[in-house]
């Protein structure tokens, strides 16, 4: 299985693009991980938020593929202890899509096009990160997820 992280933007920080590039590094020791940029959207002034939502899924969804399981990571989705998101992508492996997507929208959310073609909608926390720093905080767990799947001392509980 292959794990997708698609971002809407470049990761500007270079602090945030070091931490993100590290923890890629590091899961890719487990199984394969990309991380896919969506290009930012040029020229949004005259654009309302939803007609932004409506272009950025455009983009989206050519980006999907037949057989993605997609997740789209919301802040209305469900919530993991970290133990509880190892068993979640142990048991999405076990089910074996082509490819698990984690999906960051842009700075207004997703469109409902979106969210239809989404499986499952994960939520980090109930507080609010800008788009650069969920990366890094994703990229941590799915890492965090992996030693403790395989039993490895980088989690205490």
């Amino acid at each position: 299985m292959k794990i997708n992280l698609l971002v809407t933007g470049k990761t500007t920080d270079p602090h945030f693009a070091a931490g993100i590039e590290d923890y890629a590094g590091r899961i890719r020791h487990y199984l394969a991980f990309d991380i896919n940029v969506i290009p930012e959207l040029r020229n949004t002034k005259h654009l309302t938020k939803e007609q932004q939502k409506e272009k950025e899924a455009d983009l989206l969804l050519k980006a999907f593929q037949p057989g993605d399981y997609i997740v789209l990571l919301d802040e209305h989705g469900r919530e993991f202890r970290s133990v509880e998101f190892a068993a979640w992508m142990q048991k999405k492996m076990s089910a074996a899509p082509k490819r698990l997507v984690f999906v960051v929208g842009g700075p207004y959310g997703f469109s409902p096009r979106i969210y239809q073609a989404g499986h499952e909608k994960i939520s980090l926390s109930r507080m609010t990160f800008s788009h650069q720093m969920i990366r890094l905080v994703f990229a941590e767990q799915i890492y965090r997820a992996m030693t403790i799947i395989n039993h490895e001392p980088y989690h205490h509980e």
